[in-house]
């Protein structure tokens, strides 16, 4: 299967069609066209030009393809500084697309941009492109983390040392402190100057100006300080963003890196990447399952955590399906390969995790923005502080140069862009863990803006299968042997749920001659020579009936239940109420949704109004429309969304529209295809059960993030009008920047602590 980027698709309807004319063309009946993100996969040995054509009938297109390499970076210092070498690299041949990612500490770039180049950019800020046959990222940052460390203790061994030097000649301090400064600040300081250099603001900037500023007015001591402590808060950023993706990176490692492959009656251990569609692999006790596939021999139980999030194993035994990436928890179990691993469940939800990563939220785009400003606006400040004063107010220089140095240092945007990435990070991987994908930080944001939630009925609240829930018999002998005796081996969900329910109460069931279907009504057939009828109300239609069998028949009709008759040729032996059977968490649900601040919980569906009506007083709902169409249900979703942000919550494949018109889609079925293509937060358990929670964890990031924000500027804002009465010190400065980073980087991970539901 090859995967191709499209443009012009102007719906998803528009896209399912392509889809289904693409699937009639030889080789092509396993193609997908994926509107939510604009993709099309399909067999490579379709004919191209056929789809091509096919996709122009529409106004779309392939959108040709840039061939792109991605490279694994260390020594990434900051989110502002990774979003300064990207606009650099962007300004060389074939860089145009380049991403420089600082969550994932990755670098993708066209194949043909000059790697030379690249490296060069990249030094200047002191990150590199990661050799192949070097440690793990982890262990990088592991080891970047103990440099700084070292290079802090030997910082203030060496102030410590100028301090007992300076007592006795404070000019022999002086070498000692400008060793103290460099060990601790000179990777910051020849950054500074190369950005000075290109006229960039940035917090390097404002530490070299700030530093070389003390040093000049002789302010050893505290210029030593400013770069130890400076030095300190890159190691703390460096720590929370490392914590935030090692637990990421934990999540990304679950993937099986080989598997045993079962060929010509020999085993063989090969790497994931070379299975194909119909092989046989083994997995032994404790071993983890390469790809999704189909149970062929053996019985186990599976943990299924790393892709669902349910902690409690499942039994699979032959014929059960089976996710890439659950473990075999005892026995041998030989599974049949259905999916390549490149397109099955794991490695699409690993996609999609490391993707989401990157994406920025309106307010991280927004405080970015404000950054560009914000530092250039601290310079001017800082030059106000210094030359106004003396100049115009007759005061002395030296206090006021120092005064404006204290606030370039206050002007360091570290905690401002730090307030986002962190939390994030966190968030988003907490959700994953849990078994929800959210995809990307702007869904997230969304997510905990809900205000309302629109719910599928069919196989969202309800279980999708039809069971009996109330019944009315006239000669019940009679009307379930006939029952149990027409509809065995009828696959109709109805006739199964009516089998299911007589089936105990039969001891033989007889069997059946002359059996007709009879389209839009039901059944007949011949049972002991007698002819037998089962179906909707319409298949009596020709009875006279008594008053009070139309009663029953009314009343089961009003309180939403399906009908379905049983008779001879001339009477009812028994009617059969049938309902879509409420899941049972469902009530929990909506109570506990009302808890996290959903105000409306609705229920849109294609169902009758009478059967609306019930579901929705039976698990508290506070809204519900019927007996609307799929267009319809769009509209309502529309209308929604206009009055307050709206999530639609369905299964991901018949209600495909409606989940892309909502503000948030949300699917659920069991990592399906289609529900992880279609929606913008997928649910890989096969109910509602965490839905709360991943709207819980995302109103804690929002309000993390906000928390941050508010400190962030607050410290700098009380450090900023200490200046007025003059009683600002590098100290303070640096202490409040250092203050409000500490705070941000642990409140942003407090998000990983959150305990997920089981």
């Amino acid at each position: 299967m090859k995967e191709y980027r499209l443009e012009g698709l102007s719906c998803a309807n528009c896209a399912a069609s392509l889809e289904s004319e693409i699937k009639k063309l030889e080789h092509g009946e396993k193609a997908k066209v994926q509107f939510n993100s604009s993709k099309l996969v399909v067999s490579e040995q379709v004919d191209m030009k056929q789809v091509e054509k096919i996709l122009a009938s529409d106004g779309a297109s392939i959108v040709p393809e840039a061939k792109t390499i991605e490279y694994k970076l260390e020594g990434l210092s900051c989110a502002n500084c990774a979003a300064t070498l990207e606009k650099e690299i962007q300004k060389l041949d074939f860089g145009q697309d380049a991403k420089v990612h600082f969550a994932s500490n990755k670098l993708v770039v066209h194949e043909q941009a000059d790697l030379d180049a690249i490296k060069k950019i990249l030094a200047s800020d002191g990150a590199a492109i990661m050799e192949a046959q070097k440690e793990t990222h982890h262990d990088q940052g592991h080891h970047r983390m103990d440099k700084m460390k070292r290079q802090l203790i030997g910082s203030v061994l060496l102030f410590i040392g100028a301090l007992i030097v300076g007592k006795f000649d404070s000019t022999y301090a002086v070498p000692i402190y400008i060793l103290a400064i460099g060990l601790s600040g000179y990777s910051t300081f020849l950054k500074g100057l190369k950005n000075l250099a290109k006229f960039t603001f940035n917090m390097d900037s404002l530490m070299t100006i700030a530093l070389t500023g003390a040093v000049l007015i002789g302010e050893w001591k505290e210029a030593t300080v400013v770069a130890i402590l400076f030095g300190l808060n890159e190691m703390l950023e460096s720590y929370g963003m490392q914590k935030a993706r090692k637990s990421m990176e934990s999540l990304l490692n679950i993937a099986p890196k080989e598997a045993t492959l079962l060929g010509n009656g020999e085993e063989k251990r090969i790497p994931i990447e070379h299975l194909k569609v119909h092989d046989v692999v083994i997995v032994k006790a404790g071993e983890k399952i390469p790809s999704d596939g189909i149970v062929v021999q053996g019985m186990s139980s599976v943990n299924e955590a790393a892709i669902t999030g349910e902690s409690l194993p499942i039994d699979k035994q032959n014929g059960d399906f089976v996710f890439g990436g659950s473990i075999n928890n005892e026995g041998v179990l030989y599974v049949q390969m259905e999916k390549e691993y490149e397109d099955s469940s794991l490695a699409k939800i690993l996609h999609l995790v490391e993707e989401a990563q990157e994406a920025k939220t309106p307010t991280e785009l927004f405080v970015n923005e404000f950054a560009k400003y914000y530092t250039p606006a601290i310079i001017i400040i800082a030059m106000l502080v210094m030359f106004v004063p003396p100049l115009l107010l007759g005061a002395e220089w030296m206090p006021w140069i120092y005064q404006g140095l204290a606030v370039l240092i206050v002007g360091c945007p570290c905690a401002l862009i730090l307030s986002f990435p962190i939390a994030i990070v966190s968030g988003l991987t907490v959700n994953a863990r849990n078994g929800i994908l959210v995809k990307g930080g702007v869904v997230l944001e969304q997510l905990g803006q809900l205000k309302q939630i629109a719910f599928d009925k069919t196989g969202t609240l309800t279980k999708g299968k039809p069971h009996v829930a109330h019944e009315k018999m006239y000669d019940q002998e009679t009307c379930y042997l006939v029952s149990a005796a027409i509809e065995q081996k009828s696959s109709h969900p109805l006739a199964q749920a009516v089998f299911a329910h007589v089936v105990a109460s039969i001891k033989q069931i007889p069997t059946v001659e002359d059996i007709q279907t009879l389209p839009g009504l039901g059944v007949t057939a011949v049972l002991h020579q007698q002819t037998y009828r089962i179906g909707n109300e319409k298949i009596i239609r020709d009875f006279s009936l008594s008053d009070a069998v139309k009663q029953d028949i009314k009343q089961m009709k009003a309180q939403g239940l399906t009908l379905v008759v049983v008779s001879d040729e001339k009477q009812v032996l028994g009617i059969f109420g049938l309902e879509d059977e409420i899941r049972p968490e469902s009530k929990k649900i909506i109570a506990d949704l009302h808890e996290v601040g959903i105000q409306k919980a609705i229920m849109v569906t294609g169902d009758h109004m009478q059967t609306a009506e019930k579901v929705a007083q039976q698990i508290g709902l506070d809204e519900y429309y019927g007996n609307l169409l799929p267009e319809q249900k769009v509209a309502k979703i529309k209308e929604l969304t206009q009055v307050n942000k709206t999530a639609m919550v369905g299964d991901g494949i018949n209600d495909a529209p409606a989940l892309a018109t909502a503000n948030v889609g949300i699917a659920m079925g069991k990592g399906t295809d289609s529900a992880i293509e279609v929606a913008d937060v997928v649910l890989m358990q096969d109910h509602l059960g965490k839905l709360p929670q991943a709207i819980s964890i995302s109103k804690k990031v929002n309000r993390i993030i906000k928390v941050n924000l508010l400190i962030a500027l607050s410290l700098k804002l009380i450090a900023l009008l200490l200046t007025i009465p003059g009683m600002l010190t590098l100290w303070i400065a640096i202490l409040s920047d250092m203050g409000a980073t500490i705070i941000v980087t642990l409140t942003s991970l407090t998000i990983l602590l959150q305990k997920t539901s089981r």
